[in-house]
């Protein structure tokens, strides 16, 4: 099946597409904050400018769209035009998240992973526990203390 937008009107589409302050990270942001902790945003200075830092907690989390960063789910649909394309970009995003994850965790953090389809207004309690688990749990330290 072909495109059914012109390539300019495809190019304002996909310009317009966010990567901060998406929709489910604002969602998962006023869950964490409900749940009484605080967090840095968006750290240029760590590998991958994850979403929601913990610094005191040596914790991030990070909110990913299913489609553009290859979840294993049916909302990452790979569209029938261009598909060489969009196959070969969205491969390269999902080596990059491995390889920022694997940098933070060298870092010494800790790295939760929240996806799109598991942002559901309905099962908020699952994913609020989750979250809690999360943040609660004790990070080993190394020598150097504080990531």
């Amino acid at each position: 099946m072909a495109d059914t937008f012109t390539e300019s009107e495809r190019s304002r589409i996909m310009a317009a597409v966010k990567s901060k302050d998406t929709t489910p990270e604002l969602f998962v942001r006023r869950l964490v904050h409900s749940l009484g902790y605080r967090f840095r945003l968006h750290v240029q200075s760590l590998p991958g400018t994850p979403d929601l830092v913990f610094p005191r907690l040596g914790k991030i989390i990070n909110v990913n769209g299913c489609f553009w960063h290859m979840h294993d789910c049916p909302r990452c649909r790979i569209p029938s035009s261009r598909r060489e394309y969009w196959l070969r970009k969205l491969k390269r995003n999902a080596a990059r998240d491995r390889r920022t994850e694997r940098e933070l965790r060298k870092m010494g953090w800790s790295v939760m992973f929240i996806w799109e389809c598991q942002i559901d207004p309905v099962r908020i309690g699952r994913l609020r526990a989750r979250i809690q688990r999360f943040l609660e749990r004790q990070v080993k330290r190394t020598q150097g203390g504080t990531p």
